[in-house]
């Protein structure tokens, strides 16, 4: 049995990911950033959670690799750690002024990059991809969300 025909579409997918998930991490990198530190600052400061256990689930990272990450945030002066007085299990995160700056600057950065995806690419053409791309990880089994309807 030969190669199928055309290549798989979830392959293309894949290729493409990795491609796009590249590029973006040049683009943070060139920003003084990284993946890690943007999902982290625009987490807590788009959630104003601030709570670890939410946090790592907002990241879709465990709990130890958030720490990790945040070890380094809190060392570089971007973040700050308290506990919560009610209830001393609950750690806060909290954005300083420094991790304030880096967020614009990574944010800046990430929407140049978002521009640069959609260069000849119509807004009609953005909602398809949309579309098909929620049918795809429905099709692969994710739950859909509360305010996701798909047509079957």
């Amino acid at each position: 049995m030969g190669p199928p025909p055309t290549e798989p579409i979830g392959l293309q997918l894949s290729r493409t990911a990795k491609v796009l998930s590249r590029a973006f991490d040049q683009a943070l990198a060139a920003a003084g950033g990284s993946l890690p530190v943007w999902l982290v600052l625009v987490s807590v400061k788009g959630q104003r959670h601030g709570r670890q256990r939410q946090l790592a689930e907002a990241v879709g990272v465990e709990g130890p690799t958030l720490t990790h990450h945040l070890n380094k945030m809190e060392a570089a002066g971007l973040v700050t750690r308290t506990t919560d007085p009610r209830n001393r299990r609950v750690h806060r995160v909290e954005l300083t002024e420094q991790g304030e700056a880096v967020f614009v600057r990574l944010r800046q950065a990430a929407m140049k990059f978002d521009r640069r995806l959609r260069a000849g690419i119509t807004a009609e053409q953005i909602d398809t991809l949309a579309d098909v791309l929620g049918r795809l990880r429905l099709n692969a089994g994710e739950e859909p969300a509360h305010n996701q309807e798909l047509e079957p």
